[in-house]
């Protein structure tokens, strides 16, 4: 080669990007070297290791895990209920959302939710079967396993089977929430058959069996949609449903169907955001409150401004939420608008730095609120395929009825719906058309599964916890902005602010008494759970249950983190045994 040629050539490689890059940038792994798994029990975890393990996906694993929580969260989710499932497909790289939230059925007018004096019925919005919408969850099981997964429905279901006919010890936290729930829950029989051992209720430490709900998620793994919706376990849940005074029909329930959503995508500093859209309300308040914060660094505020400014993100979104939000398939919703970078900056604009803003200078009613009861999972097999899964039955134990023969203990989620317009519902849900009841219709959620992305790193989060999700989820994305673990994000205190009431609540020891005095100096008012005489309710309560996992594609490390708060969640990481 010519002298000439050759110095060509190396200025060619000298300036060429990729040789920069190379150089410059740490490699990045193009697969996890294992899988992880969190969720809110230590017998779902093991369930996904196991399909994982038999050489299933994330997908199949999310299938184990899902089921296995219907079994062993009855208190939070069930075959009864619905959810969110965001699934990152690692071969395409595409994100979907399945919705499988519950519908309401054609009988379910608000008319059928007032007493003689046409005030709301709280006990019919909450108990028995007209408080319940034609479940999602067992649909959605399906089509996970059919559309995503690798092996079939029944391999995916076994584990839940067999935990459901074996049993497992009963908690301290089903125990006590069956007992706030016992009057319900023993008006009907079907349910009095599955908790009532010998006329005693369910204590911790029984060997809680369920044999009628395995024979149901066994015609479920034979039969796919059809053991569900249709044959045996349709007319049982129907029956059911009439017998307790409540009104379905055989076409709305075998005509449910899981809703394939586009996600909300978008940036926040390095990191790419993957979350929920409507009927979740979660994906749209985290873009405004993420691209409204995105204007400070706050890495390098005191903890009073932080908190201040954060507060004040949480108290536009939720005040959006309120008015503009519901079931897309039914309402028209300005999302472009809403999760727009403009629309973010010109709400930053009306934040004072240093006050307070009253939020009734924010016109408008109360924010709606719903139960903190619902479980989350997150899975990152080996592939990198990943899924969020959030999913519930609202309040404790849903609507407390299980139809005989089914073991199947239907939601209340009939109350998550907007039923008299202006009055609130027994956790402040207020009436709006946006939100009111209609056949199929699907009620407005917090439920916001995400991802997280950027050039090393991939997060999975979610959590339960109600009007608070979207704030527990937006503090652990921050924490993971500030480069905590896993385990740290899950474990981080937590405070929520929701427009209306105007008043910023928090876990205890969540700030120390100089951050209260600086945010009190500011005109935030602030609910301090374990101090009644200092204006909170004298509580020591927390919140959530937040679920998520991590993969640091630099060092090809996997991480899980497990709330705290909850005894018998677990996060484990590990490379799957390969199949036989």
């Amino acid at each position: 080669m010519k002298p000439i040629a050759r110095s060509l050539l190396l200025c060619a490689l000298l300036l060429s990007p990729s040789v920069w890059a190379s150089e410059a940038a740490p490699a990045r792994a193009a697969h996890p070297d294992g899988a992880v798994i969190a969720s809110g029990h230590s017998l779902a975890t093991d369930a996904g290791m196991e399909i994982l393990a038999k050489g299933g996906n994330a997908f199949d694993a999310a299938v184990a895990v899902s089921s296995t929580l219907a079994v062993v969260e009855p208190i939070s989710s069930g075959l009864g209920g619905g959810g969110f499932f965001l699934l990152h497909d690692a071969r395409t790289g595409k994100d979907v959302m399945l919705d499988a939230r519950e519908t309401a059925p054609e009988s379910a007018t608000p008319d059928q939710f007032l007493d003689k004096n046409g005030d709301l019925d709280r006990d019919r919005s909450v108990n028995g079967a007209w408080s319940a919408g034609i479940p999602g969850l067992p649909a959605a099981l399906v089509q996970i396993a059919r559309e995503h997964g690798r092996l079939p429905l029944k391999d995916s279901l076994a584990p839940a089977i067999r935990v459901a006919t074996d049993g497992f010890p009963v908690y301290a936290r089903m125990a006590r929430g069956y007992a706030s729930r016992a009057e319900v829950m023993e008006r009907y029989p079907g349910t009095r058959e599955v908790y009532l051992r010998n006329g005693r209720p369910i204590a911790e430490g029984d060997v809680f069996k369920q044999p009628e709900l395995a024979h149901t998620l066994q015609l479920l793994a034979d039969r796919g949609f059809d053991g569900f919706y249709r044959g045996e376990t349709g007319r049982r849940l129907l029956a059911g449903v009439k017998q307790a005074g409540g009104r379905w029909t055989a076409e709305e329930l075998a005509g449910y169907t899981v809703k394939t959503r586009e996600p909300i995508v978008f940036n926040y500093g390095d990191w790419k955001i993957t979350t929920a859209p409507p009927p979740s309300s979660g994906g749209i308040a985290l873009a405004s409150m993420l691209q409204i914060l995105e204007g400070w660094d706050l890495g390098k505020m005191d903890a009073a401004h932080r908190t201040h400014l954060v507060v004040e993100a949480m108290r536009r979104a939720y005040r959006d939420r309120t008015f503009f939000l519901g079931d897309p398939d039914f309402v028209d919703i300005p999302q472009k608008v809403l999760t727009s970078r403009d629309y973010a900056q010109g709400l930053r604009a009306t934040i004072h730095p240093e006050k307070a803003t009253p939020s009734d200078l924010l016109s408008g009613n109360p924010t709606p609120l719903e139960d903190e009861e619902t479980t989350h999972f997150s899975i990152i097999d080996a592939e990198g395929n990943r899924v969020g899964g959030t999913q519930t039955v609202n309040l404790l134990y849903g609507s407390g009825l299980i139809p005989a023969g089914t073991g199947v203990l239907l939601n209340n989620e009939m109350d998550d719906f907007a039923l008299k317009p202006g009055t609130p519902n027994a956790f402040g849900v207020m009436g709006y058309e946006a939100n009111a009841p209609k056949k199929g219709k699907r009620m407005l959620s917090s439920m916001t599964p995400t991802f997280m992305e950027k050039d090393d790193k991939v997060v999975v989060i979610g959590t339960p916890g109600g009007s608070r999700i979207i704030t527990m989820v937006l503090l652990g994305i921050l924490g993971y902005d500030d480069g905590l673990t896993a385990q740290q994000v899950a474990a981080l205190p937590r405070y929520h602010h929701q427009w209306l009431p105007d008043l910023i609540e928090a876990e205890d020891g969540t700030f120390d008494a100089e951050t209260v005095k600086q945010l009190q100096a500011m005109g935030h008012k602030i609910d301090l759970p374990g101090d009644s005489a200092a204006g909170g309710r004298g509580s020591s309560h927390v919140w959530g249950n937040l679920q998520t996992v991590e993969w640091d594609r630099s060092t090809n490390t996997l991480y899980g983190g497990s709330d705290p708060r909850n005894p018998v969640g677990s996060a484990r990481v590990e490379k799957p045994a390969k199949a036989d």
